[in-house]
């Protein structure tokens, strides 16, 4: 791997985990916008996933970016086993179906996006692995209010399910988006 792709992939690295932090943020909204971040941020995770997998043709582009993401979480005292084993699992699966589709091909970085674009749900997994605490830190920290609001999210768990399956065709159209932006990149995959 030459420098530059591993400075690209910093880079790449860095922005991922920061948008991670956005969508956190996005709670401050309201409940529903942290809960459900994960069903739209593919739309920018797409780009920094293309980008890494241009720089990196093997093994490895979406480890780098959960595993940077997982550390910066870690450091920031946010990291519990839905997380930890969510971003693990969610960039592994993507490595197999890119090693298995081809790492220097579109179809290997389109179809391994699918895994991946699921990763802020290991997120805010704890949510719902984790109910009462994640319910008596609301309550600790967050406006008085925030923790009933919280609840009401949590409970209703047929709008959680179609948020789920609306990742899928989010993150296909993240990618479609991303090949038509990135066109330098995408022109050099198979």
């Amino acid at each position: 791997m030459k420098k530059i792709s591993v400075v690209r992939l910093i880079a790449a690295a860095a922005v991922y985990a920061a948008l991670f932090v956005l969508g956190a943020s996005l709670g401050m909204i309201h409940p529903a916008c942290y809960a459900y971040a994960g069903t739209v941020l593919p739309l920018l995770f797409a780009f920094t996933y293309l980008f890494a997998a241009c720089s990196m043709r093997c093994f490895g582009a979406a480890c780098v970016l959960n595993g940077v993401t997982l550390i910066a979480a870690l450091a920031a005292g946010e990291g519990d086993i839905a997380l930890i084993a969510g971003l693990i699992v969610l960039a592994l699966l993507a490595e197999l179906v890119r090693g298995l589709n081809g790492y220097g091909t579109r179809k290997g970085v389109r179809r391994s996006f699918v895994p991946l674009a699921f990763s802020f749900y290991a997120y805010s997994a704890h949510w719902w692995t984790d109910t009462e605490g994640s319910l008596a830190a609301a309550a600790e920290e967050m406006p008085a209010g925030y923790a009933g609001k919280m609840e009401t999210v949590i409970g209703n768990v047929p709008l959680l399910i179609v948020m789920l399956v609306l990742t899928v065709p989010v993150a296909v159209l993240a990618m479609r988006l991303a090949e038509k932006a990135l066109k330098k990149q995408t022109a050099s995959l198979k």
